[in-house]
């Protein structure tokens, strides 16, 4: 028995060099990437609090299709925010219920909200760059702050929050993370997890100087840095990406912040079947491919270490029982190590703890992105 024990073959140490390999790159990932945005947030507690040092005027920019019940319910958010000036355009984008005199209504109730409209049969692939684009021309202030109809920020201090961000010299973009109401059902689960770690990723690669995206939920930027850099004239050609892509276009590792605080979040309403979720995943995964390169590299490097780790853990089971020690020893280690930083990073953001399950959106959700990649399609709506 113990010269079995002792009896390594060179295929054993292999797979246990490949595992150990692979966990060290998945621990450096989390510890770098998903844990800054809690490490960012921590350090900043530890600084004297201060008052902005800066106020300027904000533009607040709300796309509304047929919005008519959501821009009732959340718009009021948006007009009680403790901020000396802004402004909130909501831009009507086509639609047939009563956004158009819902609008109406909020401008003769506050002088803050105004409007424009895109025509109806517009002729563009993307009319919501259009309407983002219209917005931009109609602002009366430097800095744009996008949010969407059916978003509610967590604090009245959101856009004070979000503005802290432009305080560092050099500063074009902010980056705010954008969660979606929790629900007692198992798709939510699924989008909870997945709207994580993806805002964890982003915001936590921009902390890093690599920034790659935004989400159209909570994100600002300069009107000048919009004007500048033809704002969407190069994608219009793409339904999607007004955010995403317009920061991976735009933003380097000097003109990008992040702000992590809980006050600057905003909330939204999430899909409530599997299919309507896949058709909005489906939106947002198809235009990764416009990426930069290296951004490409980057987000391509961590679901490949995460394939080949799992996939060494079942090869190593069906290997040496010392094999099967180590795998275990490693994949338990990896999964303290994921549980621990995401469920810290969700306690700091208000969103309620992850169990276990967690092991199975980390399998099927690359996945998923896999398989919407390889069946790309060009035919979802807005």
């Amino acid at each position: 028995m113990i010269e079995y024990l002792l009896h390594i073959t060179l295929r054993d140490y292999c797979l246990i060099g490949c595992l150990a390999v692979l966990f060290i790159y998945q621990v450096y990932f989390y510890a770098r990437y998903i844990a800054a945005v809690r490490r960012q947030q921590r350090r900043l507690r530890k600084q004297t609090p201060t008052q902005p040092s800066i106020q300027p005027g904000v533009s607040v920019i709300v796309c509304a299709h047929n919005e008519e019940t959501n821009l009732k319910t959340y718009i009021q958010s948006l007009l009680t925010q403790k901020y000396p000036e802004y402004e909130v355009i909501i831009v009507d984008d086509g639609s047939e219920d009563k956004t158009r005199e819902t609008i109406e209504e909020l401008m003769r109730y506050d002088k803050r909200v105004k409007t424009t409209f895109v025509p109806k049969g517009a002729r563009v692939r993307s009319t919501k760059k259009l309407a983002l684009t219209l917005a931009c021309k109609r602002a009366t202030y430097d800095y744009l702050l996008l949010t969407d109809a059916d978003c509610r920020p967590e604090s009245s201090l959101w856009i004070s929050e979000i503005m802290r961000g432009f305080e560092k010299p050099g500063t074009e973009i902010v980056l705010g993370f954008g969660a979606y109401f929790p629900e007692k059902s198992a798709v939510n689960r699924l989008i909870q997890y997945d709207t994580l770690f993806n805002g964890l990723q982003y915001m936590g690669m921009a902390i890093a100087h690599h920034p790659y995206m935004g989400v159209g939920r909570n994100l600002a930027y300069k009107k000048d840095l919009f004007v500048r850099t033809g704002g969407f004239s190069t994608m219009m050609n793409e339904r999607a990406g007004d955010d995403d892509l317009f920061v991976n276009r735009v933003a380097t590792k000097t003109n990008t912040a992040v702000v992590t605080s809980r006050e600057s979040m905003t909330w939204s309403l999430a899909k409530e079947t599997m299919y309507d979720w896949l058709i909005q995943k489906r939106r947002h995964v198809s235009v990764s491919p416009n990426y930069g390169a290296a951004s490409k590299f980057r987000l391509t490097i961590e679901p490949l270490t995460r394939g080949g780790f799992y996939l060494m853990v079942i090869l190593a089971v069906l290997g040496h029982p010392i094999s099967w020690a180590a795998a275990g020893v490693l994949f338990i280690t990896r999964l303290i190590v994921q549980m621990l930083i995401i469920n810290l990073s969700a306690k700091h953001l208000g969103l309620p703890k992850f169990d276990l399950r967690v092991i199975l959106y980390d399998i099927y959700l690359p996945l998923v992105s896999l398989w919407m990649l390889i069946t790309r399609r060009k035919n979802y709506k807005w």
